[in-house]
């Protein structure tokens, strides 16, 4: 049986905040071999000071930016990006966070989720529960309307369910099937953990099978490699390269 619930009684997290200690102190001795526990980047972010000031956070964006994906301007004049960021993150604003910082600051994520997660893991294990750790962050998804969180750091945790190989109920070899239960277990989580609750730690518990050892492939690994990537760019920015491309080779 799955069971997933959130920690309460974290305070405000702030610069050099010993995330374990936090994390064991809210658990109060509940967690067991097995248990994943997942951790909201922003309080990654504010215990690694990954906090910036920066009175323009278009600017900030622009910093994390390692190439624009797609950019559209709303009716009312505000700018969106989708962009990639310096993690090979695909999203709106670089994962720039404004919300819940300090007036003239914004939040960066983690420099490294993935050696975050496992930091946090080594401390938790350390203290008696081998346990694996998801780090997440709210993302968008092409074609639907929405927002769930994803995991974007990883630790003693097989980001994917590997079904290649095997088959289905009717008998039917699995060809492509490989479910990242990373990002199925951060969109879990924040059913429990919610946007202004002021819960930023959840534990999920019934898939033991799924924690392994500290050194198994981070989140870094969900992120599609550019040669496999097919929607590199946005429509409209594809269409004008195209365009750009044609009247270049009829010159």
């Amino acid at each position: 049986m799955l069971q997933i619930w959130a920690l309460d009684g974290i305070a405000e997290i702030t610069p050099g905040t010993d995330l374990v200690a936090v994390i064991l102190e809210a658990a109060r001795d509940s967690l067991r071999d097995g248990d994943i526990v997942v951790v909201t980047s922003k309080i990654v972010s504010k215990a690694e000071g990954r906090i910036l000031e920066a009175d323009d956070r278009e600017d900030a964006i622009t910093r994390e930016t390692v190439r624009l994906v797609a950019s559209r301007t709303s009716p009312s004049g505000h700018v969106t990006r989708i962009v990639e960021n310096r993690l090979g993150i695909v999203s709106a604003a670089a994962g720039v966070d404004a919300s819940n910082t300090p007036e003239g600051t914004v939040l960066l994520l983690p420099e490294d989720p993935d050696a975050s997660a496992r930091s946090i893991a080594a401390g938790l294990r350390d203290a008696g529960a081998r346990v694996g750790v998801l780090i997440t962050d709210t993302l968008g998804r092409a074609w639907r309307e929405g927002q769930t969180d994803h995991a974007i750091g990883a630790a003693g945790v097989h980001v994917f369910e590997d079904l290649r190989g095997t088959v289905d109920a009717e008998g039917r070899p699995l060809v492509v099937t490989l479910p990242c239960v990373a990002d199925e277990l951060a969109a879990a989580t924040d059913l429990v953990k919610g946007k202004a609750a002021r819960l930023p730690v959840a534990v999920v518990r019934g898939r033991a099978d799924l924690v392994g050892d500290l050194d198994l492939p981070g989140a870094r690994s969900i992120v599609r490699p550019a040669e496999r990537d097919m929607f590199a760019l946005g429509s409209d920015e594809a269409y004008a390269a195209g365009f750009a491309a044609g009247r270049a080779a009829g010159d």
